[in-house]
């Protein structure tokens, strides 16, 4: 991905890395230099975002039991 820096400095951070890393307007940024010189961006509050896989995770509520179970298997009122 490449971004143009204005004549202020300032660079567009695009879509992708900003839904990566979950940064929303009023978010803060963290630029790092790595050793072999390379500038690495982080959030400054250190928090991961939530993955897309997460936010499924969970349940439909209390659920039957296994003798409802059962009477649902063997076709019983």
């Amino acid at each position: 991905m490449t971004a143009t820096v204005t004549t202020k400095g300032q660079v567009t951070i695009p879509k992708a890395v900003r839904d990566l890393l979950g940064i929303v307007p009023g978010s803060q940024v963290d630029f790092q230099r790595a050793t072999d010189g390379s500038v690495v961006l982080t959030r400054a509050d250190g928090t991961k975002p939530v993955s897309r896989f997460e936010k499924l995770r969970g349940h439909a509520g209390p659920g039957l039991s296994t003798d409802e179970i059962m009477a649902l298997t063997r076709g019983e009122p």
